[in-house]
């Protein structure tokens, strides 16, 4: 058989081919610990700070993350200029689901099982997502020779123990009881002929528990879930996207404004509570790389929840993984599942030697792929350099017949562009593949938001920097479950507020609509530079204009960006702008209490509400004036 290899990359696939038998009677050693910090701090991306950005408003101020991440964090609001109308939803639920992956479906059906209404709003279809592309497998503890203890040591140690310990405890104790819920919906795992599953080992674990559905195993559980969401009646809005979530008076998470992604339609859900779950960010490239990401993978959830006053955690770590497809050009960035290397495939150069063990945690073996490269020791091919994975080892370790078997997709995949992976190895190169941060979320799911969740990918703190093999399909389950069982309780506890119009800066540009919506709205931050996009046309005279067209305003500082001390002389300046002094008096102490519904309690000098000036003996004169 011909393959479409160069002259020069077969005379290296003969040097691979005639070491072959010493390299599997050698197994490669591991690094140690100090050789692993030295290389990732020297090839690993993440260290590559030219390509980081410093975060200059929002909770994170002063954190680094991608360039490409910071300018969607910062970036003009897509309801910039809309009229909306947020008094007549178009939808309103109990619980919106945001995301129709294997996360975003999960977190569905425990939702619907706790009683609760719920849809589904996603941005392409259901299940077009990361978890559908999931080859490898999904980790679980549930063999006699493993515990979830020996798994949390794993998981802690790949993320360089930088995780969330309670959210790796959730993560390695529930997860048993998922193999065996998605075992119990049918998901169609990988077992022996006594009906036992077959478990493997991946990158950077001490026990085997991997289990596969061959190498489709994310497709697999992603069509038992929706199937199962199908059969639930569970409605699915798909090809919409949620462009910014929406909070009541008292800053509680009250739904979603979407748009459909084919007429561009606005439209707004209410709900008790959102969850958040779109997965990942692979679609922005970070630095040029590749991606084995679906389409639909551009850090939506991330800004969504940080717009909406969410914390990031760990931003700035992403998940290089060691083996995407370095040719041919046609799936250039498409995965190489770990399992290929967890079935004995070695890192092989083009002289034939093998350089580094191939269950190295994901971080150093992907750092050690592009040393070797920039060492000068890759293969050359038409597109770019990479190095050899010797596949043909597996046949040779397990029998004829193996490789076919357990990894068809695999296979199938190369076999499309005449490479038979069976009998010649194949190039890869790391390939950008999974976002080891995301949104912070408690071990309940929920964020610094109230009432808004996140699951899956989009959430950060499980993985720590750096995520093991079959953990993430772990993730999705766990988290996915979790964040629709603590909202399927939450809901029944909520009562809405009023919804609200936030961060009004350039409302003087459309007063006449937001008269008629009747709305309280909450004017800033006009203090301090145009850092946005939708801050360029701030001027001090928006409160008095608003104010005098009848509209219920607050002035914001937006806090803790700027603090709350400076009120009064935002205040002052609306003032010198054209705004009534008893207008901008207001719009500093009761409105902002009605705003966010605690004037019962503060707001106005009165009796019976909280004060922090207290009347002993003679009387004090209070002007309703500010100081200019």
């Amino acid at each position: 058989m011909s393959f479409p290899y160069t002259e020069e990359m077969m005379e290296s696939v003969k040097k691979v081919e005639a070491t072959r038998a010493a390299r599997m009677a050698a197994e490669p050693r591991r690094m140690t610990a100090e050789e692993k910090d030295a290389l990732l701090e020297q090839y690993h991306p993440d260290y590559n700070l030219s390509s980081f950005a410093e975060i200059i408003v929002g909770p994170n101020k002063g954190e680094k993350a991608p360039k490409e991440l910071v300018e969607l964090l910062q970036a003009k609001s897509r309801v910039q200029g809309m009229t909306l109308d947020l008094a007549h939803p178009d939808y309103d639920v109990d619980v919106l689901v945001i995301g129709g992956g294997g996360s975003g479906a999960s977190a569905a059906i425990e939702a619907h099982e706790a009683g609760a209404n719920v849809m589904i709003v996603t941005k392409l279809r259901i299940g077009d997502a990361n978890t559908m592309m999931a080859e490898g497998g999904i980790q679980a503890a549930d063999k006699e020779n493993d515990s979830p203890a020996q798994h949390y040591l794993d998981v802690m140690g790949g993320g360089h123990f930088a995780n969330v310990p309670e959210l790796v405890e959730k993560l390695v104790m529930d997860g048993p009881d998922c193999i065996k819920w998605l075992n119990d919906l049918g998901v169609l795992f990988d077992k022996d002929k006594d009906g036992n599953m077959i478990t493997t080992h991946g990158g950077g674990t001490s026990r085997k528990r991997m289990h596969a559905a061959a190498d489709y195993s994310g497709a697999e559980i992603m069509r038992v879930l929706r199937d199962e969401v199908q059969n639930r009646k569970i409605p699915v809005v798909d090809f919409t996207s949620a462009i910014e979530i929406i909070k009541d008076t008292e800053g509680k998470a009250a739904g979603a404004v979407l748009q459909n992604m084919e007429t561009g339609e606005i439209l707004i859900a209410r709900a008790k509570c959102v969850i958040i779950a779109t997965g990942g960010a692979g679609r922005l490239h970070y630095q040029g790389f590749p991606t084995s990401n679906h389409y639909g993978a551009t850090a939506d959830g991330l800004v969504l929840a940080y717009r909406a006053g969410a914390r990031l955690l760990y931003q700035d770590t992403l998940q290089y993984h060691p083996t995407g497809v370095a040719f041919p050009s046609q799936i250039y960035g498409a995965l190489v599942t770990e399992k290929v290397r967890s079935m004995g495939a070695q890192f092989v150069n083009a002289n034939g030697e093998a350089f580094m063990h191939p269950l190295e945690t994901r971080d150093v073996a992907a750092s050690g792929v592009i040393r070797e490269v920039a060492r000068g020791n890759g293969i050359h091919t038409p597109l770019h350099d990479g190095i050899w994975l010797d596949s043909p080892m597996i046949d040779a370790i397990h029998g004829e017949g193996t490789l076919e078997k357990r990894l068809p997709g695999m296979l199938r995949m190369y076999l499309r562009y005449d490479i038979d992976m069976r009998k010649v190895p194949i190039v890869i190169y790391p390939t950008l593949h999974y976002q080891n941060g995301g949104v912070r979320v408690s071990v309940n799911g929920m964020s610094d938001v109230e009432n808004l969740y996140v699951a899956g990918e989009a959430a950060g703190g499980v993985h720590g920097r750096n995520r093991l093999m079959g953990n993430s399909l772990l993730d999705v389950i766990v988290f996915g479950r979790n964040a629709g069982q603590e909202a399927g309780k939450q809901f029944k506890n909520v009562t809405l507020s009023d919804l609200t119009l936030e961060h009004v800066t350039e409302g003087h540009m459309i007063v006449d609509e937001l008269a008629k919506e009747n709305l309280p709205l909450a004017v800033g931050p006009t203090l301090g530079h145009a850092t946005k996009f939708e801050l360029q046309n701030k001027t001090w005279e928006t409160p008095g204009i608003l104010a005098n067209a009848g509209c219920h305003v607050s002035i914001i500082t937006d806090a803790p960006v700027i603090p709350l001390h400076y009120l009064p002389l935002c205040a002052g300046f609306a003032i010198k702008a054209g705004m009534d002094e008893y207008d901008a008096l207001r719009a500093i102490t009761i409105h902002p209490a009605e705003h966010i519904g605690i004037a019962d309690r503060v707001g106005s000098l009165e009796e019976g509400k909280d004060a922090d000036l207290l009347n002993v003996g003679q009387g004090v004169r209070l002007r309703a004036r500010l100081l200019l």
